[in-house]
């Protein structure tokens, strides 16, 4: 057998790491030992040049321990010389680099398999009304209505259980509470003193009264709670002596010394509600642990996946299922968290799910099979990926167009005018779909406006005026100032926060767990002993003749916690142990014009909720269980707008100078959401369709944009921060400040030495390249023309071949010979075949060699890229910035003049700390 080929020419470019005096053994035996190779070796040296560490073709490398591990596999590799991905030549295993992220692929490889096949369906399709044009639109909205429909059905179903959840909770927690009411003798309406004197057999005095509480010393548990008087729960054996009436007492020196003294657990408030909020904490935890991607809002992974980075398991079933499940115990569980987040990740794994066909049932895996394997690529799936994401916000805020805003804003970083047709058709078939599930019982007629997450509905005061002064504006204006700059303190702590929990936490399930549980414990004291903290009740507004019946339910669902029902509430317990929803309707909504209005909330009450809550919520913020900062972020606005708007009346000395505390609450919510998310148009348009008033479009721009600006000034949004706190390789809409304050061109940005293939090659070459490196994509470079860029070829295309075994049999080595120039071998494996592998494609380490299939060759030029998006070595990185995140790449050929390949850059190579890297060398360049 003839091995010998010629070394490469003389002007192959020295970055490849070409040894031009190599020679190649002239005979080699097949051998099936991977030891013995010998011209494969001499082959492999030949091709593959010094790796950097950073790989190309889409990886990225997320810390720096995961380059060093594969520069050291590398260069273990290529100094023992073998092929043995298990030892060296002393024995010592050797480590394979870690697998990094993988982008996304949104560009079809133009190779000859692929043309061939668009070229039979042309000829086959030639004449015909009915098109596989037509067709895949057809299937394509289809597609996106199911979507649609069951996003809707996903986000109902979580809605209703959380509110079931909760309200038994809640309901059980005030039966307690009311019992207790009535055992403290305080039915009717001046709450009288209680005074209980006990006498046991030990000589302890225990006085129960208004304002003092004597400590002991004993060996049973008691819980008590404070509100203009102290209560006491009992087991049986002290229920029997129990007497309301405050002329009594109740002797129990006959009960025996050894009997149970202790309170009955089950009939304490307090901790009956500790119960079910560690409880419904504990489930939500368990969802997070089964599936650790679950945990958080999920949307910075949404933003980094349609950016082009393939996050491992955001969209699969199994996430699907514990983010969603998770969310209903995380909010019944009573965290500062909301459903929001959770919604608009759901809405985009059902989109991916439903659009791919993932499903293990029988019948799907047929459709998937040949109803919708047009659409199993990343192009497709990101674009049905964005129309999820709005139907996630619709069927949050019923805000069909706040969604589609929201997946241009913050999510997709390519778009188009259809994908927004698509996109607002999605968001439309979730609200219909909403709305029908809603008024079922109604029979479809008179809908009920009611929303997954209702704002309520906001009414003029005045007759056919605004609710605000012209000049109000300004003031406005400074709220939003305030609001952005308590955005920029929250994410600046909470940022620290995730830092630490990263460090501390994170890297223990167990620990996440526990943390969960503390947080729980902390959170439910906070929530029920703050109220018994505020040590008076409030009576129910009795004229209420102006008030609509919104404003009439809101005050039935004031919570009397320690008051006369019916005629009493408190204040605090009504922000805190109701729903994050009627809490924010609250704060809008009940009257308050600086008149002669009483306010509903004191400022010492609303203050009490907000400093607490807000900081509740950045310590929760990134836990372990499935949450969303919408809604706390809404809600600690709203309580601060609304406080806000009780100090401009104090400073007016309720003179009804300024607008009404309701508008105030509406600003501070969309100051404090946009001060944490740094959003802006979404955000308008979303409290614009959830309040269904026009009148606010101006004040919402302004104050969300003053918001903006003031927290810009500090630090970035909240989901930004994320992103790069947890090291995903995002590209932003602009071009990163260090290039545009220095000169850098491409040949400066690239990854010089790369991997490549030859058009013709060897097995063996190809089977070590795969599975020692970890790259996605591969140039191919003629080394029989002057290292001219032949095309390039991805991971999968490879992989696919070598486990179909597409291999050819000619003896000859590729060179110069006429035979491998003129000749074209027939492709071996199809374009249909190669595609329905999608995404499930071999991996090397399912594939085994059989003896002598390292000696064979495999002609890539039929499955090649022969038109890949190059860039010029002297190109800006300013240019090369927009071409690569525009048409979504995920790597770009760096070629001279001569078309011969001179690098690769990646979407590493062009994130701001690797462009400043690279200033760094330029200015270190003479010291080497």
């Amino acid at each position: 057998m003839n091995d010998e080929e010629p070394p490469p020419p003389s002007s192959s470019p020295l970055l490849f790491g070409f040894d031009n005096s190599l020679s190649y053994s002239r005979s080699e035996p097949d051998m099936a030992g991977p030891t013995h190779r010998g011209g494969i070796e001499s082959d492999l040296k030949f091709l593959v040049a010094t790796v950097r560490g950073d790989g190309y073709g889409g990886n990225v490398f997320c810390s720096e321990s995961a380059r060093h591990r594969s520069e050291g596999s590398h260069n273990a590799y290529h100094s023992n010389g073998t092929a043995n991905g298990n030892a060296n030549a002393s024995g010592t295993a050797i480590a394979r680099p870690t697998p990094p992220l993988q982008s996304h692929n949104y560009e079809p490889d133009e190779s000859e398999i692929w043309r061939a096949h668009q070229s039979m369906l042309h000829l086959r399709n030639r004449g015909a009304w009915w098109t596989p044009s037509k067709s895949r639109n057809m299937k394509q909205w289809a597609l996106t209505f199911v979507i649609g429909v069951v996003q809707a059905v996903v986000a109902s179903r979580c809605n209703t259980w959380s509110r079931g959840l909760s309200g038994r909770k809640f309901a059980h927690v005030g039966l307690l509470l009311e019992e207790w009411r009535r055992r403290r003798g305080m039915a009717d309406a001046d709450r009288f003193d209680l005074n209980l004197k006990f006498n046991f057999d030990l000589n302890y005095n225990y006085d129960f009264n208004r304002d003092s509480f004597h400590d002991f010393n004993h060996d049973f548990d008691l819980d008590y709670h404070a509100d203009d008087g102290i209560a006491a729960n009992f087991n049986s054996n002290f229920k029997s002596n129990f007497n309301s009436d405050s002329n009594s007492n109740a002797s129990l020196a006959n009960d025996h010394p050894n009997s149970s003294h202790r309170f009955h657990f089950l009939r304490s408030p307090f901790l009956v509600y500790l119960l079910y909020q560690t409880l419904f904490a504990l489930i939500a935890s368990a969802f997070s642990y089964v599936e650790p991607v679950s945990a958080g809002s999920g949307i910075p992974e949404i933003k980094v996946y349609l950016n082009g980075v393939d996050v491992p398991r955001i969209m699969r079933a199994k996430t699907l299922a514990c983010r969603a499940l998770g969310c209903v115990f995380s909010v019944a569980s009573g965290f500062p968290v909301g459903m929001e987040g959770p919604m608009i990740h759901s809405g985009a794994v059902v989109a991916a799910l439903v659009s791919q066909g993932d499903c293990s049932a029988g019948c799907l895996r047929r459709l998937r099979r040949h109803r919708i394997r047009d659409f199993r690529n990343d192009g497709d799936k990101r674009d049905f990926v964005s129309c999820g994401a709005a139907a996630g916000v619709a069927s949050a805020f019923a805000s069909p167009l706040g969604g589609v805003l929201f997946s241009l804003e913050e999510g997709a970083s390519y778009w188009s005018t259809r994908l927004t047709w698509r996109a607002f058709f999605c968001a439309m078939v979730t609200l219909a779909t909403l709305y029908g599930i809603r008024n079922r019982e109604s029979m479809w007629g008179q809908t009920d406006v009611d929303k997954l997450f209702s704002l309520g509905e906001f009414t003029a005061i005045g007759d056919g005026s605004s609710n605000y002064s012209i000049w109000e504006l300004a003031v406005f204006a400074v709220l939003g100032c305030i609001g952005g700059l308590i955005g920029a303190c929250f994410n600046a702590a909470s940022e620290h926060m995730t830092l630490w929990r990263i460090k501390r936490v994170n890297h223990s399930k167990t620990r996440r767990v526990v943390e969960v549980l503390l947080l729980s414990v902390l959170t439910s004291c906070v929530s029920f002993l703050v109220p018994h903290l505020w040590d008076r009740c409030t009576d129910l507004p009795t004229d209420v003749q102006g008030w609509n019946n919104q404003q009439k339910e809101l005050m039935s669902q004031l919570v009397p916690f320690q008051c006369v029902p019916g005629k009493e509430y408190n204040e605090v317990a009504s922000l805190y142990l109701v729903d994050a929803d009627v809490a924010i309707r609250q704060l809008f909504h009940f009257r308050e014009t600086g008149l002669t209005d009483a306010p509903t909330f004191s400022s010492a009450a609303i203050f009490l909720f907000f400093v607490p809550y807000i900081t509740l919520a950045c310590i929760v913020y990134g836990i372990g269980v499935p949450s969303g900062l919408l809604v706390p972020s809404l809600l600690s606005g709203a309580s601060f707008g609304r406080l806000f708007g009780h100090l401009l009346h104090m400073l007016d000395h309720t003179s009804g100078t300024f607008a009404d505390s309701g508008t105030y609450s509406l600003m501070g919510a969309a100051a404090i959401m946009a001060g944490f998310s740094r959003m802006t148009i979404s955000v308008t348009v979303i409290l614009l369709e959830a309040t269904g008033n026009m009148q606010y479009v101006l004040p919402l721009m302004i104050t969300v944009m003053a918001a903006r600006f003031t927290g810009n000034l500090f630090n970035e949004g909240i989901y930004d921060a994320t992103i790069h706190i947890k090291k995903y390789p995002l590209l932003e809409q602009e071009v990163p400040g260090v290039a545009e304050r220095h000169e850098i061109v491409a040949g400066q940005a690239m990854t010089s030495a790369v991997k490549c293939l030859r058009p013709v090659e060897r097995v063996g070459v190809v089977y070590d390249l795969l599975r020692y490196t970890s790259h996605g994509n591969f140039p191919i470079v003629d080394t029989a023309s002057s290292s001219v860029l032949y095309g390039t070829t991805s991971r999968s295309m490879l992989c696919t071949l070598l486990h179909r075994r597409a291999f050819c049999h000619h003896k000859d080595g590729y060179s110069s010979d006429p035979f491998l120039e003129s000749k074209r071998l027939l492709p071996l494996v199809q374009w249909e075949t190669i595609e329905s592998q999608y995404p499930d494609y071999p991996t090397i380490e399912s594939i085994e060699l059989q003896p002598g299939d390292r000696r064979r060759w495999i002609d890539l030029r039929p499955y090649a890229n022969t038109a890949p998006y190059t860039v010029n070595e002297t190109a800006s990185i300013q240019r090369t910035y927009r071409l690569f995140r525009t048409l979504g790449l995920r790597f770009l050929c760096v070629v001279n003049h001569h078309n011969q390949l001179v690098g690769i850059i990646t979407r590493k190579d062009l994130l701001p700390h690797s462009l400043w890297e690279t200033v760094m060398r330029g200015r270190n360049a003479h010291l080497g």
